[in-house]
């Protein structure tokens, strides 16, 4: 990946959000899904740290794929900085886990994948859970942080965002609920961990995020849309929009999880979400066509993309909890939006 200035400025400006970051410096992190939309912007994140801040963070790689590891964080990589873990999330083997801390981000959540294969989805974030939780040196861990999803929420009639304690229905018969029921299980998971065995851990449920790193294989139409503009095209939009989403930068959405790994309370739950960020799918279309004078047009999805729709009309989240830590978001829709389409054309 090409680093640009604004990408550093992005991270730095967000971090600045961390209260209490020096806890960090000296440390060693391990970050599973470390390639992915939101694991491969924390671990550049702690690139950031010890570039820059000389923190002095050991920074544990684990991935599938150590050739997309290099891919992925060249120029950032120096080898006293890092180490690779192979890691599958959907193995059952057993592995040597030794880190101060553990983020734990690894999990299917492209729609169509999840449509697809909803027994694999089920099994990779339930098997993946345990094994790294088995593994883990629990004398040597300070904290383990899973990342969930605002979909664990389900439906609910109000408008009004979720708070931490606000559940709603999920159809358990619905195999597109498999990725929902399966975070709801893996947080259940975590949490007797924490009250059988005395682990330390922290739960974050992210809202929608976005930005630069999103993969080329992600379908979810936040990913979508910036791809298809900078590919020149009008953004498509399948659905009237009228869904209520809490989008999150995704740099943002970084020093959240970081902000929670170091502050959080032991065995809490914490919404990740940026409440300048609360809009509609359509106003998010309309905000990255308007950052390059493109035009958001409607065509009649298919009953194969139907299926991969999410089931919540709103997964709009309250972040108070989170902001009572010290934590705020730093980029607004209109600035996200503007920022993903700069980076994505370096």
């Amino acid at each position: 990946m090409i680093y640009s200035d604004l990408d550093i400025n992005d991270i730095a400006q967000s971090m600045e959000q961390v209260p209490n970051l020096l806890l960090l410096y000296g440390r060693s992190v391990l970050i599973t899904g470390a390639t992915g939309l939101i694991g491969s912007c924390v671990v550049d994140s702690l690139f950031y740290l010890n570039k820059y801040k000389k923190a002095d963070i050991s920074i544990i790689i684990a991935a599938r794929n150590r050739e997309r590891v290099i891919q992925r964080f060249t120029p950032f990589l120096i080898d006293k900085d890092y180490s690779f873990l192979p890691y599958d999330a959907a193995s059952t083997e057993s592995l040597s886990v030794k880190a101060d801390y553990i983020i734990h981000a690894a999990s299917p959540a492209d729609p169509k994948g999840i449509t697809s294969a909803p027994v694999e989805t089920i099994l990779a974030n339930i098997f993946g859970l345990h094994s790294l939780l088995q593994s883990a040196d629990k004398d040597h861990l300070k904290r383990f942080l899973f990342v969930s999803s605002s979909e664990v929420y389900g439906r609910k009639e109000s408008s009004e965002p979720y708070k931490e304690s606000d559940y709603g229905f999920i159809d358990l018969l619905n195999p597109t609920a498999s990725y929902p029921n399966a975070k709801r299980a893996t947080e259940s998971l975590c949490v007797s961990y924490i009250h059988e065995y005395n682990l330390d851990g922290v739960i974050v449920r992210p809202g929608h995020i976005y930005g630069p790193t999103v993969t080329t294989t992600d379908s979810r139409a936040s990913s979508q849309f910036p791809r298809d503009l900078i590919a020149g095209k009008d953004i498509v939009m399948k659905s009237a929009g009228t869904q209520l989403r809490s989008y999150c930068y995704v740099t943002d959405c970084a020093s959240a999880i970081i902000c929670v790994l170091l502050n959080g309370a032991k065995g809490e739950a914490y919404n990740i979400s940026n409440r300048e960020a609360i809009v509609s799918i359509r106003q998010m279309a309309e905000a990255f066509a308007q950052a390059c004078g493109k035009k958001v047009v409607f065509e009649q999805a298919s009953t194969q993309e139907k299926a991969t729709f999410n089931l919540m009309d709103n997964s709009s989240l309250n972040a108070e909890k989170l902001e009572a830590l010290g934590w705020r978001g730093c980029f607004d829709m209109k600035t996200g939006a503007e920022h993903t389409l700069e980076e994505l054309k370096v």
